[in-house]
């Protein structure tokens, strides 16, 4: 088995740090980089960059919502045509960050709620698949597994590359837990790291039912804004060596 871990990175602004970046280039293959609507600023985006290139790390644009406030994780209703707008925008924005930084942009990850709503909202799911599409079709559209976001990607004739969460748990329809609801969030590394690999050797997500949600699973989430997220993330990485799961880039691991 093999799988990539990832982590939203960038996600200061201007005075104020968000999340231990460098820390976590140690240990993950996929950077998801705030492109300033959520969270991040043009210098923040060039840094949190050039450390990822630096680390050997992809480097992944990760649009949201217009929202500073909110960090992105509040609701909003846009038209098809405003949300594939967002998405070029913002990973357009990414794109001309990398290349100044002589660096390359591997992948897309929509963030927090554009990403949840995306997930159940076939028009929305498509619409941010357009606008991947319409700045570089040969962009990875990394979606959660199992959900309409995937499906799109597909639609779209991208390469989707298809995650599920360490921290967090699911719901039985295969959705996250709302993060207001107690035990959304997973903050043990072991029951992180089983939580994955009853993922990894099922095929797919697996509901509190037990039931399995088939899905190809190429890359596993660890969160990097909470205050145990370098150790948590160190865990996981190590318990899925342990278990004899190759940790790779996200290319790779979407290689057969």
């Amino acid at each position: 088995m093999k799988i990539t871990l990832n982590a939203d990175m960038g996600e200061g602004f201007g005075r104020w740090p968000l999340g231990d970046d460098a820390a976590l280039l140690k240990i993950v293959g996929a950077a998801n980089i705030a492109c300033g609507f959520h969270a991040g600023d043009p210098l923040t985006m060039r840094r949190a960059v050039a450390a990822a290139k630096a680390a050997g790390v992809d480097v992944g644009a990760h649009p949201g919502f217009p929202d500073l406030e909110g960090f992105g994780r509040r609701d909003m209703t846009l038209s098809a045509e405003e949300a594939t707008a967002l998405v070029i925008y913002q990973t357009g924005a990414m794109l001309g960050v990398a290349a100044a930084e002589g660096a390359r942009v591997v992948h897309v990850k929509p963030h927090g709620a554009l990403n949840t709503m995306a997930c159940r909202d076939d028009a929305l799911a498509d619409a941010i698949a357009a606008g991947v599409k319409a700045v570089d079709p040969g962009l990875i559209l990394l979606a959660t597994a199992a959900t309409a976001l995937s499906r799109a990607g597909e639609r779209a004739g991208l390469r989707t590359a298809q995650e599920v969460f360490a921290d967090r748990t699911y719901t039985e329809t295969g959705e996250l837990t709302p993060r207001r609801e107690p035990h959304a969030l997973i903050h043990d590394a072991d029951q992180a790291v089983a939580q994955a690999l009853r993922f990894l050797k099922a095929g797919g997500v697996v509901t509190p039912s037990g039931r399995v949600l088939p899905a190809p699973l190429h890359s596993l989430c660890v969160h990097g804004d909470g205050p145990t997220a370098v150790a948590l993330a160190q865990g996981v990485a190590g318990g899925l060596v342990a278990a004899g799961v190759a940790l790779t880039g996200l290319a790779e691991a979407m290689a057969p």
